[in-house]
């Protein structure tokens, strides 16, 4: 009976034991073009955040048990990867998603099944707009931003840099047809249009397409002074090389996330022809300025580029690096603990409840923004009102923030200088 006892005994031990964890889905894309896009760096920084919090015990206690699954860059493999996730994983939280494309139609399944979904990468406004959503949430930027950016940019420095006035400058947009490009592009149409920007082209194309020559055309003949293109990484290489061979020439290109800030992979494949690039996207943190940033913020960031030159060796870090890290470092440092503390658990009420009670100060993450989530009614609810994106540019193969100037690092080169393979 002893013997029966103690059985027991250790066996509601260990269950109790195994009991301790916290279950979180993380869909990213490792195959396909949108790995090298973002998604694998953004994965790696998720797992170098959940790997320190374990190697300190946790959350509150609770072992991060993460399964990591490959989206394959499909948007079918995704859905079913959350399907999976939620009814066999029986996961506590789904969080990751890459793709826009991924996170339109997932939301409203995550959304119909009361399941908690925490999105650290994709930016369409669609995905939250209007949408009504409840246990969704965003610490990332949206498109709208992203497109509203780059226009703020150029109409800044129109006559100190471009000298022009801003009615007078020529722009094209082009973009990928999925939401994201969709949605960026909508963002830059209408903040040029408020700064009297004379828009010469508005075009999207398949992000697989396998000619883009045609496009190249149009734009030679519609003569932009500036560009700019929202896109992944094929679709950006293959117009890349068809604008160079058929003699493009604009004074400025600005991309906005996604592929064109994979610096890394531009460079393997143009070289100096990236330099004086821009790139549109929330701060990849080792750019920021220490002194913008809250006590703590930089030792964290230092942490994040040793564990991931560990993996991937030395070399400018993507932002999808920080996107990864910072994100799910939100969650699990300041959503998680207060779901526990003060809602009893991270079911998905709690976890909502700890979401909104969110208040970070801007400067208080790593990637600089601060975080309060739109409440419940609100056109966005569940977006980060306090996020934002930066304007970086490529110089001699670093990155550096030219916009805003409140956390400008460096003066902006524009136009392209003479002698550059796409200047006029």
């Amino acid at each position: 009976m002893r013997l029966f006892a103690a059985a027991l005994c250790a066996f509601a031990l260990a269950a109790q034991a195994q009991q301790k964890e916290i279950k979180i889905g993380f869909i990213y894309d490792v195959s396909g073009p949108f790995a090298g896009g973002g998604s694998e760096p953004a994965q790696i920084g998720t797992k170098a955040a959940i790997d320190m919090f374990n190697e300190k015990g946790g959350v509150m206690g609770y072992k991060i048990n993460a399964i990591f699954t490959d989206a394959q860059s499909k948007v079918d493999v995704a859905i079913n990867e959350m399907t999976r996730l939620v009814d066999q994983e029986k996961v506590d939280i789904v969080a990751g998603v890459y793709s826009s494309a991924q996170c339109v139609p997932m939301v409203q399944q995550t959304e119909s099944r009361k399941k908690f979904l925490w999105l650290n990468v994709c930016i369409a406004t669609a995905v939250f707009k209007d949408r009504k959503l409840n246990y969704v949430f965003r610490p990332q930027a949206h498109s709208d931003q992203f497109g509203a950016w780059s226009c703020d940019y150029i109409n800044y420095y129109a006559k100190s840099k471009f000298h022009s006035e801003p009615k007078n400058l020529r722009v094209a947009i082009i973009h990928e047809d999925g939401p994201y490009g969709v949605g960026v592009a909508a963002g830059n149409e209408s903040q040029c249009k408020k700064h009297g920007m004379n828009i010469v082209l508005k075009e999207g194309y398949s992000a697989s397409a396998p000619d883009l020559s045609s496009l190249v055309t149009k734009l030679k003949r519609a003569r932009p002074d500036v560009l700019l293109h929202t896109g992944y990484n094929p679709d950006i290489t293959l117009f890349l090389r068809q604008a160079k061979e058929q003699g493009l020439r604009v004074k400025a290109i600005i991309g906005h996330g996604a592929g064109h800030s994979q610096i890394d992979k531009l460079r393997q494949t143009f070289g100096e022809d990236v330099n004086y690039f821009h790139s549109i996207d929330p701060a990849a943190g080792q750019l920021l300025d220490p002194k913008t940033l809250k006590p703590g913020i930089w030792d964290l960031t230092q942490e994040m580029v040793k564990r991931y030159q560990a993996v991937k060796g030395p070399g400018e870090l993507p932002p999808h690096v920080s996107m990864g890290f910072n994100n799910t470092w939100i969650l699990l440092n300041d959503v998680l603990p207060r779901a526990i503390k003060q809602y009893g658990g991270f079911d998905s009420e709690a976890l909502r409840k700890a979401a909104l009670d969110t208040d970070i100060p801007v400067g208080g993450t790593l990637q600089g923004y601060g975080v309060k989530f739109y409440p419940p009614g609100h056109q966005l609810s569940g977006q980060n009102e306090r996020a934002f994106p930066v304007v970086m540019q490529y110089v001699n193969g670093r990155a550096r923030i030219v916009w805003p100037r409140e956390v400008q690092t460096t003066d902006p080169v524009l136009p392209f200088p003479k002698g550059h393979s796409f200047a006029p």
